[in-house]
């Protein structure tokens, strides 16, 4: 952002009494289109990408780091500027290192290892990356795809830059599955995992994301909060006191700024007090997973969420918290049991015993905690409950 739009923002959130001006600019899913205090890492991750500079793929290279790192806003903002400046087009559909059409053709793209759930969604993935047409979501098998993938490769001088996002997570899209997958084109492709680790055997080149220190995630905090919110409305020594609790997690970070704003908005304030970060601090747990694994989930699962998040849950058992839960919407008590025991296996909720012998059976209950941040989590989701308290945190 050059200094004529930061001006111009400033001015415009000077309308209106509206202390959140952007929501994108503060959510903590979204990325920047350039990464702050980033430079180094991305140099690298070009360093390790430069034969595609030369018309050829690259050789393996992994992008890893700890949450809350950037991986994930590091590969995508690459991948984005790669996409623009070899073909100039906003879209991103395919990049031609040659003037014409008959030049060679790489795409560079992402796919979510949250969102796969088959190699059908796969394939599609992949296709999406580098076709110009919409690819069907439904009415054709998997072999199709796959056919549609072989055909739009089946050039000599046309190659993918494949990242595989989140590729460590608990029921994400494995890396050996994906170059399974891919094995028909795999002349055409490279992948590059993205994570907190390696994939199991990897024998590839590694760029390691390090940790913010303090002062860069003051920088990141102070840039998102002059682009999303109104002039005035969160003080530096906020700032630096919100970086320092971070510890270096930029998701943490910003998933308690979005959080505080949200509280600050309900309460009518025309600033983020302390007492708005105070809170909104306390809803991100430690050691907890990025909210994006929240709202990765099917829509169902997060209406459970959504009512877990809005029901007081302490100290009671599942099998209440289930009751609650499916009175409120239109599934049985349960499946909405079955859906918190896959939540909590999956790391998105955490059992947790409860002292008291569960009654009529004599053994030891156990509830369940969400692992992400409840507040941002309401705000971002898609998700609604009907019958839910109806508060609106959009």
């Amino acid at each position: 952002m050059d200094l004529q739009e930061r001006i111009a923002r400033r001015r415009s959130s000077r309308q209106g009494g509206r202390i959140i001006v952007d929501r994108d600019q503060l959510s903590p899913v979204v990325h920047r289109p350039e990464p702050v205090g980033r430079g180094p890492v991305l140099e690298q991750l070009l360093d390790a990408l430069e034969p595609v500079f030369d018309d050829e793929l690259p050789p393996p290279v992994a992008v890893v780091g700890p949450p809350g790192s950037g991986t994930s806003a590091i590969v995508t903002a690459l991948f984005d500027a790669l996409n623009d400046q070899f073909s100039g087009s906003a879209r991103s559909i395919g990049t031609t290192t040659r003037a014409g059409a008959a030049g060679p053709i790489t795409w560079f793209g992402t796919v979510d290892g949250r969102r796969i759930e088959s190699p059908f969604s796969f394939y599609r993935a992949v296709l999406s990356l580098i076709s110009s047409e919409p690819v069907p979501e439904s009415g054709i098998g998997t072999e199709e795809l796959r056919t549609r993938l072989c055909n739009r490769l089946d050039r000599p001088d046309r190659r993918v830059i494949v990242a595989i996002d989140h590729h460590d997570e608990p029921e994400t899209l494995d890396i050996g599955h994906a170059r399974d997958l891919l094995t028909p084109v795999d002349a055409h492709v490279a992948i590059v995992p993205v994570g907190q680790r390696e994939p199991h055997g990897w024998d590839g080149a590694t760029v390691t994301v390090p940790a913010y220190r303090d002062h860069e995630l003051v920088d990141v905090i102070t840039d998102r909060a002059s682009t999303g919110l109104a002039a005035g409305a969160l003080d530096h020594g906020a700032v630096r006191e919100l970086a320092a609790w971070a510890d270096g997690n930029a998701h943490d970070a910003l998933a308690a700024l979005f959080g505080a704003a949200v509280l600050a908005r309900e309460a009518d304030a025309d600033r983020i007090e302390h007492s708005h970060l105070e809170t909104a601090r306390a809803d991100v747990p430690e050691n907890g997973v990025h909210v994006g694994r929240a709202l990765a989930l099917p829509e169902t699962r997060q209406q459970v969420l959504v009512t877990l998040t809005e029901l007081d849950a302490t100290d009671r058992p599942i099998r209440e918290i289930a009751t609650a839960i499916a009175a409120r919407s239109s599934l049985t008590a349960g499946t909405v049991k079955r859906f918190l025991y896959e939540l909590a296996d999956r790391g998105v909720i955490e059992r947790v015993p409860l002292s008291t012998p569960d009654r009529g059976s004599g053994r030891q209950p156990s509830t369940v905690n969400p692992l992400f941040p409840t507040i941002a989590f309401q705000a971002l989701t898609a998700a609604s409950v009907p019958s839910a308290s109806g508060i609106d945190r959009a």
